[in-house]
């Protein structure tokens, strides 16, 4: 306890604790986007109790995540080389993860723009995705690959457990309180969804290119959504604009 309040005490704690909380609650924006995508397929009256377990999980993970930080550093230690380029576990979890994100991504952008399932609430896409324990798993595996790419992002600027700790529970509570508010603009403005199906095919694609061992700046990436989402704004203040002229 005493050691606790010693860290606490010295500023330069909460600069690191200030600055770790906002890299985890924009590397979990991928992740509320995913669920909220996915959650929304539900019905009605299972979407937001699946919400909330989706971002639990991902709680949960990243607290036994750093439960383990000697096994997290392991992650990046290779494993093999192909072509002179090392892969450690992370690496093939990257890759995984960002096929699957690719691959789901592509697939609910087919079914959006194809002018046969537009309008039937019966396809292929609903299908899969239509129950309860379908969709939890699907969280589950994104859950994992995002939340050892936020522990493995934490470990890499702060040396104190507990900082990390205060950092993961803050992040994903915010989490929790954006997820409805979130998911109800997602579904009621289909452009936004396609939006962010290009946010998960963008992350997708970085995330295979970091299991390559090709790392591109966050923030240049972040900063190029938080664009489109101006735009998109925009857009949608445009259209209102001219609904309200038409309705004049």
């Amino acid at each position: 306890m005493q050691e606790l309040i010693t860290i606490f005490a010295q500023p330069s704690t909460w600069m690191a604790l200030i600055t770790l909380i906002v890299m985890e609650i924009i590397l979990g924006i991928d992740n509320l986007i995913f669920i909220s995508i996915l959650t929304n397929k539900l019905a009605k009256e299972k979407q937001a109790k699946t919400r909330k377990i989706g971002i639990i999980m991902a709680l949960v993970l990243r607290l036994m995540l750093l439960a383990t930080i000697a096994f997290i550093v392991t992650l990046t230690e290779p494993l093999f080389e192909v072509f002179n380029q090392g892969f450690s576990w992370r690496d093939l979890i990257m890759l995984a993860g960002g096929l699957f994100l690719v691959w789901k991504a592509t697939r609910e952008i087919r079914y959006m723009v194809d002018p046969d399932k537009v309008n039937k609430v019966e396809s292929l896409s609903t299908e899969v995705t239509r129950g309860v324990g379908a969709v939890l798993v699907q969280i589950i595996v994104l859950d994992m690959v995002f939340s050892i790419d936020s522990i493995v992002t934490a470990v890499g600027m702060s040396d104190h457990l507990s900082i990390m700790v205060v950092a993961v529970i803050v992040a994903v509570s915010v989490m929790l309180m954006a997820a409805e508010p979130l998911s109800k603009f997602i579904d009621k403005n289909p452009t936004v969804v396609m939006l962010a199906l290009g946010f998960l095919l963008v992350i997708g694609t970085t995330l295979i290119a970091e299991g390559f061992g090709i790392h591109f700046p966050k923030q240049y990436i972040y900063a190029a959504m938080a664009f489109s989402v101006f735009i998109e704004t925009l857009n949608m203040l445009a259209k209102r604009a001219q609904r309200k002229a038409g309705d004049a």
